[in-house]
């Protein structure tokens, strides 16, 4: 079995995010969009953990269950899930964090409640190594 770049990722969580928006569209729970999610990434074949704890450290104090990451995807992409009326600069934060606590080097935050669905997906780069040309030519292309 082969390992899925993040950035082969990240195209397979978009792609389940337009599938589920153009179905039902905006104005429903968090929870119920994540749910959704889960179901298509698995549909795609990709494992997902939920409410995913993370910890924080700091000066020797481990604080146990700190936070919970929305989605994580197979062990490399990190998924904070909204439906929001207004992404707001700490929920970019939020998920920056979660990059930085965790190890992670891509992060995707979806907000659901918008009429567009492209316009809802931001995507959070920790130390993730340039693409290939191709592979950023394909990203660029399914990303419109």
């Amino acid at each position: 079995m082969t390992q899925k770049h993040e950035n082969d990722i990240s195209y397979l969580i978009r792609q389940a995010a337009y599938e589920i928006h153009m179905t039902l569209g905006p104005g429903l729970l968090e929870s119920v969009y994540e749910t959704l999610m889960c179901h298509e990434l698995r549909k795609r074949g990709l494992a997902v953990q939920t409410q995913v704890a993370l910890p924080v450290v700091y000066d020797g104090l481990r604080l146990e269950n700190s936070f919970r990451m929305d989605l994580v995807v197979e062990n490399k992409v990190v998924v904070e899930l909204k439906s929001v009326e207004v992404l707001l600069e700490v929920h970019h934060m939020q998920l920056l964090t979660y990059l930085k606590l965790s190890g992670y080097k891509l992060g995707l935050l979806i907000n659901f409640n918008v009429p567009l669905i492209k316009a809802g997906i931001f995507r959070k780069v920790n130390g993730l190594p340039e693409q290939s040309a191709s592979s950023a030519q394909s990203s660029a292309s399914s990303a419109g």
